[in-house]
């Protein structure tokens, strides 16, 4: 009876260490993105005038404007068009008519390698699953344009608890 207690707690650590181990950064792309549309560019026209969070825009920085992305935020954004990709944080916000999800720096779009584009599909995602948490907490409802997906399996570890614990009274009451 003890190497069936042992052998049912061997599997249920080997299910939590397998799923919750697993580092924020490894974790698979598609649960990081946040919201694919099109992206534009500003520059010269607002180069050194404030932006909505109160910095001065710097056009070379690599800053964006969203609608409504908490100021500070990370986010990686992929060109669609060539894969090229860039970290850039939020510092601005885009009108709520715009029909872009995002506004890059001219810096950006020249690495994206967008500037004679002018606009392009892009792929926005956050760099991590803590990030992910941290946004959905600025948030008293989240905004239906973007999705913030976690990654803890809250049910399937309160399942293997119990089975474990049941398992443990069987053994005992065996005895």
């Amino acid at each position: 009876m003890k190497k069936v207690v042992m052998i049912v707690l061997l599997a249920h650590f080997w299910f939590v260490f397998s799923s919750k181990a697993q580092s924020p950064f490894s974790a698979p792309d598609s649960l990081l993105v946040i919201q694919e549309g099109i992206a534009s560019y500003y520059g010269t026209r607002f180069h050194n005038r404030m932006t909505a969070n109160g910095e001065i825009y710097d056009m070379w920085q690599f800053t964006a404007a969203h609608k409504h992305l908490p100021f500070g935020t990370l986010l990686k954004v992929t060109n669609k068009k060539n894969g090229m990709q860039a970290v850039v944080r939020i510092n601005d916000r885009l009108p709520k008519s715009s029909t872009r999800i995002i506004d890059l720096s001219k810096g950006v779009a020249e690495h994206l390698e967008m500037v004679n584009d002018g606009i392009v599909p892009v792929t926005l995602e956050l760099l991590s699953h803590h990030a992910i948490d941290w946004v959905r907490q600025q948030y008293k409802v989240v905004p239906r344009d973007i999705r913030l997906r976690s990654y803890f399996h809250g049910i399937a570890y309160t399942k293997d608890e119990q089975l474990i614990q049941s398992a443990l009274r069987e053994s005992l009451q065996k005895k």
